[in-house]
């Protein structure tokens, strides 16, 4: 009976390992841009916490917090938009997406360049770019 037991616990132990590795190869495989990121102020002096998440093969972002230029939490009207739309990976942390712009009420061409704990965001309606950098705070 001893041996039986012993035959009925390896394809146990063997489903247990497998999903291990496999939760571990996931968390690995996360993309470095998803996490937390703060902005820089706009011209009202608000801040907003951006939300990177994966969405499909690329990652986008949704603004999750947003605070005055006082550092209170306030209820901004981009609270909830998603900023980040579609953005896939080029290589060398750049990425090329699109981008809602709270300010202009629209959507433009984006690209993001990740280093470290640091992300510049530029977003272009034609010859004319504007960009800010974006730091991780999760």
């Amino acid at each position: 009976m001893l041996k039986s037991g012993k035959k009925e616990a390896r394809p146990m132990r063997l489903a247990i390992s497998c999903a291990i590795i496999l939760g571990l190869t996931g968390a690995a495989m996360a993309d470095p841009a998803t996490g937390t990121w703060q902005t820089e102020p706009d011209k009202k002096g608000i801040i907003a916490y951006v939300n990177v998440y994966d969405c499909g093969d690329a990652v986008c972002g949704e603004i999750t917090r947003t605070f005055n230029s006082q550092g209170q939490e306030i209820k901004a009207a981009s609270l909830g938009h998603t900023v980040i739309r579609n953005a896939t990976p080029t290589g060398n942390g750049k990425y090329e997406g699109r981008a809602w712009i709270p300010a202009h009420q629209r959507e433009y061409p984006a690209g993001m360049t990740l280093r470290g704990d640091r992300m510049t965001v530029r977003g272009c309606m034609g010859p004319i770019c504007m960009s800010q950098n974006w730091t991780r705070i999760q």
